[in-house]
């Protein structure tokens, strides 16, 4: 049953921000039961604050233009008035490009990225400050195709998973606790299509949750990535794919992934290159390279589709 008086925090944020653009990445899909965007442009998410599920509700409100309107965060669960406490922090509330935006660096980017940034002022890198939900959910993404992961992390949800507090829409789930995920036996893995590699990979980091989670809100820097290196089955992709959206990492780059050398590379020397050629073509916005990447794909420039698609592999039968 919906709890009746949520807790309830309205804010004006620093900057423009476009809720839907900056937390979209936290969807992965329509109907994914950890984050959705519904037809109202209201964006809902699940999680948990220690061991205390929450289900959030942010939307903007007041009037004035979309992108300058307070964002208001409902919130339901035994976990919903501390989760106020960080919740600008999931819509890019920290986040500032303006260092950026003043340097010399800025004016060496391509005009269409800086057209870009100023076409699309409200996009933020957001800060959830959930390393083991994030890396879980990262390790199931990993040398699979987007809809195997996909199907993964719901299976994982919904399987596993909690209710979710309050009025979520329908099908939203809270991510399973570590210790579930830890009882969640190899022929349950199997089933869902993961391959030993990632589970194993997965028990690793629940594994070690309490020592992460203290990591959650740690600053960014070496010490944090070396942490999160020492988990068994965890790469630099894995770790800027999860720094993106823990702590709103500016500077991680996807290295190793399918598609991002071959974009980079193409947009700069009209031929798909390598993880190294696209890394030496970021080097000038170091500290800022995942926003260049990032404002590439505002720019609405994409590379010629080329080559074989990666095919899904069924592990159910192995």
């Amino acid at each position: 049953m919906a709890q009746q008086n949520p807790a309830h925090l309205r804010w004006t944020p620093s900057t423009p921000v476009n809720l839907r653009a900056t937390m979209r990445g936290l969807t992965r899909g329509t109907t994914h039961p950890t984050a959705r965007i519904t037809d109202d442009d209201a964006v809902w998410v699940t999680t948990r604050v220690g061991s205390a599920p929450v289900t959030a509700r942010f939307a903007r409100v007041g009037p004035g233009p979309t992108l300058h309107r307070d964002i208001a965060v409902h919130a339901w669960g035994p976990g919903a008035q501390a989760f106020l406490q960080e919740a600008p922090l999931w819509t890019g509330e920290a986040d500032s490009w303006d260092a950026f935006t003043s340097s010399p660096s800025w004016e060496q980017l391509p005009a269409s990225w800086r057209r870009a940034h100023r076409e699309h002022p409200g996009v933020r890198l957001i800060a959830t400050g959930r390393l083991v939900d994030t890396l879980v959910c990262t390790v199931l993404e990993q040398k699979v195709t987007g809809g195997e992961a996909v199907r993964a992390q719901r299976w994982l949800s919904r399987s596993h998973g909690d209710p979710a507090p309050g009025p979520a829409p329908s099908g939203m789930r809270v991510f399973p606790a570590p210790e579930t995920i830890r009882s969640i036996p190899s022929w349950a893995w199997h089933g869902a299509g993961v391959d030993p590699a990632r589970a194993a990979t997965v028990q690793a980091v629940v594994a070690r949750a309490s020592g992460l989670n203290r990591w959650n809100r740690a600053p960014l820097d070496n010490n944090l990535s070396r942490a999160l290196a020492s988990l068994k089955g965890v790469g630099p992709w894995t770790i800027a794919e999860t720094l993106q959206i823990t702590h709103g990492d500016p500077d991680s780059v996807s290295i190793y992934d399918y598609h991002l050398a071959h974009h980079v590379t193409e947009f700069f020397d009209g031929h798909r290159g390598d993880d190294s050629r696209m890394m030496e073509l970021l080097e000038p916005w170091r500290g800022n390279r995942q926003r260049a990447v990032r404002l590439m794909y505002a720019s609405g420039w994409r590379s010629q589709a080329k080559g074989p698609r990666l095919t899904p592999e069924d592990h159910r039968h192995k």
